[in-house]
This record gives structure tokens, sequence and C-alpha cells, in this order.
């Protein structure tokens, strides 16, 4: 059975009674707000788009994967939630589960007290959104409804390619999204191009941050060794692997005065959910940390002297965009990276972090060697750099023209086929997305 739970001042459902204007409904199905990628999205682009003075009503129904929703969870003041929780067993119903969710989300506000009228436009990302959700939502809100896109998946990431059940449902969003949404919100110029194409207004928003959350970095001196952390999960999309071996083929001196650690997978469970070659964990230059929470990973990136991310040259990889990069800038960790997706644009190299000719194991130990031989006066000028760059990702930044696109207010500088990102500046700039 669904229950439902109000973060406010009380626990009832009434706590969040029906605005005096109307305001933006995000729908979200993550461990919102503080427990993944995808919630840490939701959360800064609600913050964007929250109208001057207003809120932002986050429907979160939390995933059943054994984990629970925290009672009382941090939230600023723009954002606030109701989180809808219900226990499923079994593959059936846990199908059934998600296909009632539109009415599951419709009888919350009902309860909460929030009614048609009080509802500006409804905001989803691609992965939560279908013909039933986009149906219901419309009929019975009638508002707009937009559509958050993160990525474009290609048949080769899957054993069955194109007949992939995932795949299947992912393409179907995607042409539903293209054809339905009311606006897209997209993370990539290459996917803001794709959507542009099928006429829809879109606004392309990469990962963003809140830079205040961010202490300052601390590494230890380079004399004691380089510091390098992966955090994410290991697996096609990013290849730890390849970094792993371009470790191994340090000489050993050097490879000595490395240390990897890794915050998002145990040392066990590493060859069991990637590609990774166990004869390459037998070493004490790598650390696995397991699964931990956010603040490690935060604590772990102020300790590091940069953070490493390997993308294949790709399709998928290039629709996307690494939420950990602007993660690591903000906490003034530069980056080892290989150009992907709009990377370039925010991470020079020598500048921001060190970029990688391509994405092999050769390409990761000359940059690792390249790494080696900085100074800590050099990597001090990287991590300011760094710091610098990150207020492009900052939410605040985005706030005006996000606020904008999500009202509907779209200018002819924002029309179908433009776009905007941040450029050189914490303010951002509008450029064609085709």
């Amino acid at each position: 059975m669904d229950q439902t739970a109000t973060t406010s001042t009380a626990p009832s459902p009434r706590a969040v009674a029906a605005p005096a204007s109307p305001r933006l409904l995000v729908l979200s199905a993550f461990r919102f707000p503080h427990g993944d990628a995808m919630s840490n999205r939701l959360l800064q682009l609600a913050r964007s788009a929250a109208p001057a003075g207003g809120t932002v009503l986050v429907v979160n129904d939390w995933p059943d994967d054994g984990s629970r929703p925290d009672p009382a969870p941090v939230l600023p003041p723009e954002v606030q939630l109701l989180t809808l929780t219900s226990r499923a067993h079994g593959r059936l119903l846990r199908w059934l589960r998600r296909q009632t969710r539109p009415v599951r989300v419709l009888r919350a506000l009902r309860r909460a007290g929030v009614r048609r009228g009080k509802v500006s436009g409804v905001y989803i990302p691609l992965n939560l959104f279908n013909l039933t959700t986009w149906a219901a939502l419309r009929a019975v809100l009638r508002v707009p409804v937009l559509v958050d896109v993160l990525e474009r998946h290609d048949p080769g990431q899957f054993p069955r390619g194109r007949l992939a059940p995932y795949f299947l449902r992912h393409r179907w969003s995607s042409l539903l999204a293209g054809r339905l949404a009311s606006r897209v919100v997209a993370v990539s110029e290459t996917l803001g191009a794709h959507y542009a194409g099928h006429g829809r207004p879109v606004l392309v928003v990469p990962p963003q941050v809140d830079c205040a959350q961010f202490t300052s970095p601390a590494p230890p001196p380079l004399a004691s060794g380089l510091r390098i952390l992966y955090a994410g999960s290991p697996g096609l999309k990013d290849l730890l692997a390849v970094v792993l071996q371009g470790l191994a083929r340090l000489p050993a001196p050097e490879r000595q005065r490395v240390q990897l650690v890794v915050a998002g997978v145990s040392r066990l469970d590493a060859p069991r959910s990637s590609d990774l070659d166990a004869g390459l964990l037998d070493t004490d230059s790598v650390a696995f940390l397991g699964r931990v929470p956010r603040e490690r990973v935060l604590a772990e990136l102020r300790r590091s002297h940069f953070s490493v991310l390997v993308r294949p040259d790709a399709g998928y990889a290039h629709a996307g965009f690494p939420s950990k990069v602007p993660e690591s800038l903000a906490a003034g960790c530069p980056v080892l990276l290989n150009h992907t997706s709009d990377l370039a644009r925010y991470v020079s190299d020598g500048r921001e972090g060190i970029v990688l000719d391509g994405p092999t194991a050769e390409d990761v130990r000359r940059g690792l060697h390249r790494a080696l031989q900085l100074d800590d006066s050099q990597w001090r000028r990287m991590s300011q750099a760094a710091l610098a760059r990150a207020r492009d990702f900052d939410y605040r930044a985005w706030t005006p023209i996000v606020r904008t696109f999500v009202s509907g207010v779209v200018d002819a500088s924002n029309a179908p086929g433009r776009s905007a990102f941040a450029s050189g500046s914490s303010s951002p700039n509008r450029r064609s997305a085709g």
C-alpha cells in the first residue's frame, strides 16, 4: 500500500498547502534529494526553476530497492517534497507500481491540497516519461509537460543489442519526448540538436552544482605521492579497467607514487560488476571504498589531486555529460580525462585538468606521468582554475534562463533549434544547438 510522507514542518500530507500562485511540479523516482546523481540533477534544476519568492514541489516515488527515505532530509527553502513509499514484491507488482505512478502522484497531490490551477507545469526525467504518464498528467492538470533528457543509449551497450527491453523502453521514451513534450531540457549539445530537429524548444543545461556546498581542497603534498579518485559505477560507460591498465604500465618507481581510490564499488564486487580484470586489482596502488555516502565522496575529492574519468569515443558518451566532472571542479580537484560530450568547453589541458589524447591505457599512462611531474604550486594553479570554472555549473548562474524557459516565456533567441550553456564566465551565453 502506498504511503505519502511530506517534508515540511509537520509529517502530514496536508502540510503542503495550496500555494498562492502556480508552481512547477517535478516528478521523481530516485533516492531524492541526496542519494544519487539523478537526484542531484533534479534538486539543482528545481532550485534554478523556482519562481522568485516561490517554490517547486517534488513528488518522489521512492524506489523499492531496500533503502529508506530520510524522514527529515535537508532541503533548500524553495523546494518542497512529497515522498511516496510502497513495497512491491515480485516483477509483476513492480511493473504495476510503475504503470500506476501517475495515478498515485495525482492522488498524493489531492491529499496534499494541490489542485488544478495551482501547478504551472510538470517536469519529468526521460526515464520516467511514457505515454500513460504524459496522458494522465496532461488530462488532469492541463499544463505543459517538460522532459529532462540526460542520455541516448546505443545498442552496443546491451548484450541483446536492439532487442534489450531497457534499450527499447529508452528509445520509445525518446521518440515520445520528441513529439509530445512541450519543452525539452537536454544535458548536452548533441541531445539538444537531436530534439531541436524534432521541433521542440530546447534548453541545454549541463549537470549543476551548488558551489557553496564544497569546502577548500586539502590534498597532501605531491612529494608524498599522487592521490587520484574515481567515483561511480564502473562498466562500459566509465572505463575504469583502462585506468588500471594505464596505472600498471607506469614504471615501478612512478607506480608506487600513485594512490588510486575507487568509491562506488568494493574490491570483491568490481570484477563481477564491470570488465575489470581481477589480476589488476591485486596491488597496493588501488584502494576500494565500496558504496559510500555522498558526503564521503566529497571528502575524498577534497583530499585528491585529481579525479579520473575515461569514456569511450562512442555515441552515448558524447550524448551524456558526466556529473562527476562539475563536482570535481567545484571541489577544486582538477580532472584527468579524455574529451567527450561538451567537456572541451569546460576542461582545457593544463588548466582545469589534464586532457588525455584518447581512451586507451597508453593515453592514461602518459597522463599519469604528466601529473607526476607537477609540483605543488603548479597543482594549486590548476586547482584554482577548476574552482573558477565550477561557477559555470553553479545553479545560481542558470537560474534566470532556466526559470524563464520553464515558465514558457521563450523568446526568439531561444526558439526551437536554440540552446544555452555557460561558457567562459559565470553567466550562461546563448548559442545554436544545431
